[in-house]
């Protein structure tokens, strides 16, 4: 066999090797790109379920409009935020999840002030908004979930040898995960509230 012919073979032996990876990386990043949609998509869901929340709250006139504005303020922000997943770096994950979690923080402040009205909580569209507001929630921990396991079987691939020598010059790199929120590896004390 000629040096040619074994160079040809092993050229075209490379090619196909490296054809095949960038297919499978491709399958994984498209799939790793349809979960961060989902995320987005159940974190808007939640964004527009507050109109309706706020409508049934200002009914109330004596109700503490602060916080109601500064809920809206946080829906505004978190709502601003969009990422093209191809960009999807540590960095804009964590400013999407601190305006995520500024809102989720300001909804639980409106909804502890919501237990001082008990008229209000009594109202239809206010059982409804928590009921819908409960099934967004899950719909959100599920959507991070999902990503982060999708994220995490792209970058098990974009960093296992051999696809590690060729990923980064196609364009593929890792995904940041999800992090859990500030504080929340600590259980609540819930020692001082028991009767």
């Amino acid at each position: 066999m000629s040096n040619k012919l074994a160079i040809g073979i092993v050229a075209v032996l490379l090619v196909l090797m490296v054809g095949c990876g960038y297919n499978g990386l491709n399958k994984l990043n498209q799939d790793v790109n349809e979960k961060w949609a989902k995320v987005e998509s159940a974190y808007q869901n939640r964004a527009d379920l507050i109109p309706n929340l706020a409508k049934t709250v200002k009914s109330y006139a004596n109700f503490e409009q602060e916080t109601l504005i500064k809920v809206q303020e946080a829906r505004s922000k978190a709502t601003s935020i969009t990422i093209n997943p191809g960009e999807l770096t540590a960095e804009k994950m964590a400013e999407f999840q601190a305006a995520q979690n500024q809102l989720s923080s300001t909804l639980s402040k409106l909804m502890a002030v919501v237990e001082n009205y008990p008229d209000l909580k009594a109202i239809q569209s206010y059982q409804d908004f928590m009921h819908q507001y409960e099934g967004v929630e899950n719909k959100i921990r599920y959507a991070r979930d999902q990503y982060n396991v999708s994220a995490k079987e792209y970058n098990v691939r974009v960093n296992r040898f051999p696809t590690v020598m060729y990923s980064r010059i196609l364009g593929f790199k890792e995904r940041p995960f999800f992090k859990s929120d500030a504080g929340s590896e600590n259980a609540p004390d819930v020692g001082d509230n028991l009767p």
